[in-house]
């Protein structure tokens, strides 16, 4: 993934591989408010003055907590998790067999309004017809640009309401999680709700359970990694928030060097597939996006010859979790559990 002043030319590798080259508008006044707001949910209509200050430092203001939320779809999904519901979403929501696509999570997808399912789509009368009062997404760089808001719409796109961006970038998980939770909190969902601390306390759970079987198995080699017809993507650990949060509870990662990464803007090596065997791993973390080839359709000879693919050793990872714990409870046992179970195979 990339910085929003990264060349265009690399934008579909980067989608590919689990990359991001984020585009959007700056909005909304600044201010000093610590991201906490007042009011109901916007699933009850509740008023009440709210506010919100994002991870560009913009403060939004308004005179009542947000009503018609619109949001990128695993946003979305993690806001429905505190119980706060949005109008509409942006990203990948449905599958071409008309599922809820991965990034949906538990969305009822035909309760909302799908302004766009793919990158570079957003239909702005429909965005314009749902009287959005807040666009929230989040970003995967630090220039503060909007992630799947289309770069030749965002003029038009934040002219309609003001938009909140959270930062998925170079930080580990739990950063963005807190945030995601004060958003929710802010817009008025109940975080002392038993499913809501509940999963709280699973996640801690699952994370002292990552941190004792990556201390008990240092000397299994992990590798996050992402398929697409031409190359396959192996994931540095810098950047991503999932990876540097893994690798900070001690998981031993394949780590390209940077010189190798510069084409994927620090976030990737890409390989041909005569060359995926470059990097020895006993666990292979496979991207389950609909965006990336899935580890039962890679057919390259190549691939079936890995040591990890022959033990058996491939898992999914999300290299764009959902921001609640809920969700990103099943991430870190599925790591755990693998490393529990990992023979030395590379």
């Amino acid at each position: 993934m990339s910085h929003a002043r990264a060349i265009h030319p690399t934008r579909r590798g980067l989608l590919a591989a689990g990359g991001a080259i984020g585009l959007g508008a700056a909005l909304a006044a600044c201010g000093d408010d610590k991201g906490k707001g007042s009011g109901g949910p916007a699933a009850t209509g509740k008023s009440g003055p709210w506010s919100f200050k994002d991870d560009r430092g913009t403060t939004v203001k308004l005179d009542r907590v947000p009503a018609n939320i619109v949001a990128f779809t695993g946003v979305g999904a993690a806001l429905h998790d505190y119980g706060v519901r949005v109008k509409g979403v942006f990203g990948p929501t449905t599958t071409k067999d008309g599922k809820p696509d991965v990034q949906a999570g538990d969305m009822d997808v035909s309760k909302v309004t799908v302004l766009g399912n793919a990158w570079g789509q957003f239909n702005i009368e429909k965005y314009a017809a749902l009287a959005p009062d807040v666009l929230i997404t989040t970003m995967f760089d630090d220039a503060g640009t909007l992630w799947y808001v289309p770069e030749e719409s965002a003029k038009k796109i934040g002219a309609l309401a003001p938009s909140v961006g959270i930062s998925v970038y170079d930080h580990q998980l739990t950063g963005p999680l807190q945030r995601m939770w004060d958003l929710a909190a802010s817009l008025g969902a109940d975080m002392k709700a038993p499913k809501v601390t509940d999963a709280k306390k699973r996640f801690e759970q699952a994370a002292a359970r990552l941190r004792a079987a990556a201390k008990a198995r240092p000397e299994i080699k992990v590798m996050a990694a992402s398929a697409s017809d031409q190359l396959f993507y192996v994931s540095g650990t810098n950047l991503s928030i999932d990876l540097e949060y893994f690798k900070a509870l001690g998981v031993n990662f394949v780590e390209p060097p940077e010189s190798a990464k510069k084409q994927g803007g620090g976030w990737y090596e890409s390989l041909s597939w005569e060359n995926v065997d470059k990097y020895q791993a006993d666990i292979i973390m496979m991207d389950d996006r609909t965006s990336a080839i899935q580890p039962a359709d890679i057919t390259k000879p190549t691939w079936k010859k890995l040591p990890a693919v022959k033990a058996g050793q491939v898992i999914p990872r999300s290299p764009e979790p959902i921001l609640s714990y809920d969700k990103c409870v099943p991430l870190l046992t599925s790591l755990a559990e693998a490393l529990e179970k990992a023979k030395k195979a590379g």
